[in-house]
């Protein structure tokens, strides 16, 4: 796919549709969470009324849920549904006074926002260091259009490369298991090590200690665990295959790694912003 600006709409009914007006730059932007803010109003920017939007979890996707929200109260926007990807995003979105829906009703969605943990240069993402993997590649995955907004401290040169966890969701029952499983998979691989998220420990947080294993265990949105991955390295080989490798061991439900899915990527920078393709490519916005 070439490069595109992402403001041309991706079919006939969509260029016909109202569509939100632009959004007001901040006049400087001075920390993470404004470049975070910058990518997301220009991510919805290609809101229209009408869409079926897929909501994203997380810092970044609150500023695309408040300014969608925004939107609808002004009336520039009218007639949207949401799906949210986790029972935060659907709180959020409900005070924002989006309509929300779930994939029974509306199994193909036309555009979903959302944020990365990790984009590598090929568009593959990790996610899921909150906790909403499973949601989010369902909704994400169901959407013709899927949209990623980032700062440019997610870029990394291949995925896990901020050593920081890659999530795999387990269900509760023989956890220990299924995590001993992983390990194996990955025995040998210089830096990786693992371990089961506890509730009170920050998900981005790498460091290991005894008392963990004294930790209530973190329960998705699913009431599942997650098995954090690091790779001290970042992951080396053919992702895929690695993919599958995971998913084929009893009691993994879902892995943070989404490859393939992402159609773009708004990437907010101190000297501007820049739309990725899947190419690795990128233009100015």
């Amino acid at each position: 796919m070439g490069s595109r600006r992402l403001l041309h709409p991706s079919c006939p009914a969509a260029a016909e549709a109202t569509a939100a007006p632009p959004a007001a730059p901040p006049a400087a932007i001075s920390s993470q969470d404004d470049l975070k803010r910058v990518a997301a109003l220009r991510a919805v920017e290609l809101v229209r009324s009408g869409m079926v939007l897929g909501l994203g979890t997380g810092s970044t996707a609150a500023h695309a849920l408040d300014r969608i929200g925004d939107l609808l109260r002004r009336g520039d926007l009218r007639d949207v549904v949401g799906i949210p990807t986790s029972e935060w995003a659907a709180a959020r979105a409900a005070a924002a006074g989006i309509p929300l829906s779930d994939l029974n009703s509306h199994p193909v969605i036309d555009l979903s926002i959302d944020g990365a943990d990790e984009v590598d240069p090929a568009l593959n993402l990790v996610k899921g260091r909150g906790g909403s993997l499973l949601r989010e590649k369902m909704v994400e995955g169901a959407s013709r259009r899927f949209v990623v907004i980032v700062d440019e401290s997610k870029l990394v040169p291949r995925l896990g490369g901020s050593g920081l966890a890659i999530p795999v969701e387990v269900i509760p029952f023989g956890w220990a298991l299924t995590l001993r499983r992983l390990r194996s998979l990955f025995d040998g691989t210089s830096g990786f090590n693992l371990k089961l998220r506890t509730a009170s420990i920050n998900a981005k947080a790498s460091a290991f200690t005894e008392k963990e294993s004294e930790l209530e265990p973190f329960v998705t949105d699913n009431k599942n665990y997650i098995v954090d991955l690091f790779f001290e390295y970042g992951i080396d080989g053919n992702l895929r295959a690695i993919s599958d490798d995971i998913l084929r061991i009893t009691g993994v439900v879902e892995h943070g790694m989404f490859l393939g899915l992402a159609t773009s990527v708004i990437v907010a920078r101190q000297d501007g912003v820049v739309v990725l393709d899947k190419e690795g490519k990128s233009n100015g916005f």
